[in-house]
C-alpha cells in the first residue's frame, strides 16, 4: 500500500487492483494509495479491509467494519472485507464475515482449506469447506435481512 511506484505499475497493468489497507495505515491514507491507482486511468480499484493493529490482544487485528459505510460515502470504489487476516481466528470468521455483510460489505475475502491443521501458512484463520459453507449460509440470511443480493460463493482456486 506504501510503494508508491508499484501501485502506478499495477495501475498501469490495465488488470483489476485490490488493495489491503495496511496494518496501521488510516482510511485517508488507503483512498489516497488507491488515488495512485486512479491516476493512471485504470478505475478498477477494490479497497479492502483487513483489520488494523491496536493494542487488543484477543485476535490479530482489530477489524473495524465501520470503515466500511464511511468508505462508500467518500468514494465510489467496492469495499470488500477480508476477516480471516482481520481476526486471525477460524471461530471469529462466520460473525464477522455475517457482520461485514450488515455493514454493507460488497464482497468477502475467506481463507478456505480442506484440512486448516495441515495448511502451511495460517490454518488458525482458514476455514475447512464445511464452515465456509456454513458461513455463506449466514451471509446470505444477513443480506436478505438487510436487502442486498449475494453471488454464489466459490472456491478460487480450489480442488473438490
Amino acid at each position: 500500500m506504501q510503494n508508491y511506484r508499484l501501485l502506478e505499475q499495477a495501475g498501469e497493468v490495465g488488470k483489476p487492483v485490490l488493495l489491503k489497507r495496511g496494518a496501521s495505515a488510516t482510511l485517508e491514507e488507503l483512498l489516497l494509495a488507491a488515488e495512485y491507482i486512479l491516476n493512471t486511468g485504470n478505475q478498477n480499484v477494490i479497497l479492502c479491509e483487513r483489520g488494523i493493529r491496536t493494542f487488543e490482544g484477543h485476535v490479530r487485528y482489530t477489524l473495524p467494519l465501520a470503515s466500511v459505510p464511511y468508505l462508500h460515502e467518500r468514494t465510489h470504489l467496492p469495499v470488500v472485507v477480508d476477516p480471516s487476516h482481520g481476526t486471525g481466528h477460524t471461530n471469529l470468521v462466520p460473525r464477522m464475515s455475517a457482520a461485514a455483510i450488515a455493514a454493507g460489505a460488497d464482497g468477502l475475502i475467506l481463507e478456505v482449506h480442506p484440512d486448516p491443521e495441515s495448511a502451511l501458512s495460517d490454518g488458525y484463520q482458514s476455514l475447512d469447506f464445511q464452515q465456509f459453507q456454513e458461513t455463506m449460509e449466514l451471509c446470505r440470511k444477513v443480506a436478505d435481512a438487510v436487502g442486498k443480493q449475494m453471488a454464489p460463493a466459490s472456491y478460487a482456486g480450489a480442488r473438490e
